[in-house]
């Protein structure tokens, strides 16, 4: 994994770094003092983890989160653990509290990689996916769903058999999913196209369920409808 660190903090910013160095499977991409200039770094490099500090100058690590989409897996990193129920409403995958022991690093380094592993997508004609259920893999049907719902560090994916949860972030599931089938309609909520029964103002009626439709993906999800 391609790991960038975010710390205005040289001190706690070598101490993370050390700690990737020192972890197989693990590689530093690059490090950075400030929010900005990790956007710069994300759009060039291929970067799939986020080291992120909280509070920083200019943007905190939060804002940066509230601001920006379609971030790779983020583990927060803060000296004030009151920031950690409103991180993982960003759908974080951990959040470490300074100063990081390296044992408590490795345990979140292991939850960030059964998010990646969490869910597989069938290659070829991506008809099905199978989920990681303990030591199982299950197989279920694209069509079989319907949306996809984020629940803090888990997702609610759910189809018409029943709901499934399975560890993972928004950011990794969307990616494994097709583009012409699947779109996202709020932070929080990935929908099935052909399962839309209604939209009315800033929600869209899926079955039984009304999914809210933030102000920034309306403009997509119009343009997937065949509108007349």
């Amino acid at each position: 994994m391609q790991c960038l660190v975010v710390d205005d903090d040289e001190l706690s910013r070598f101490a993370i770094q050390n700690f990737v160095e020192r972890t197989s499977g693990l590689y530093m991409a690059g490090s950075c003092s400030k929010a900005s200039e990790a956007l710069a770094l994300i759009r060039k490099e291929n970067i799939d983890l986020i080291f992120l500090d909280v509070e920083m100058p200019e943007m905190s690590g939060l804002d940066f989160l509230r601001n920006f989409q379609d971030l790779p897996q983020v583990v927060l990193v803060t000296a004030n653990r009151e920031h950690g129920a409103e991180a993982f409403e960003f759908n974080v995958t951990d959040f470490l509290v300074k100063p990081v022991e390296y044992a408590r690093f490795l345990k979140a380094v292991e939850k960030v990689k059964q998010v990646s592993e969490s869910l597989q997508i069938e290659p070829g004609a991506q008809q099905d996916i199978f989920i990681k259920k303990d030591s199982r893999l299950v197989r279920i049907g694209l069509s079989e769903i319907s949306h996809i719902e984020a629940l803090a560090d888990y997702v609610n994916i759910y189809t018409t058999s029943g709901r499934f949860t399975i560890l993972s972030t928004m950011k990794s599931l969307e990616s494994k999913l097709p583009d012409k089938d699947f779109v996202r309609v709020h932070r929080s909520f990935i929908i099935r196209v052909d399962k839309i029964r209604e939209i009315e103002d800033n929600a869209v009626s899926i079955g039984e369920f009304i999914i809210p439709i933030s102000r920034s993906y309306k403009e997509n999800l119009i343009k997937r409808l065949n509108t007349i």
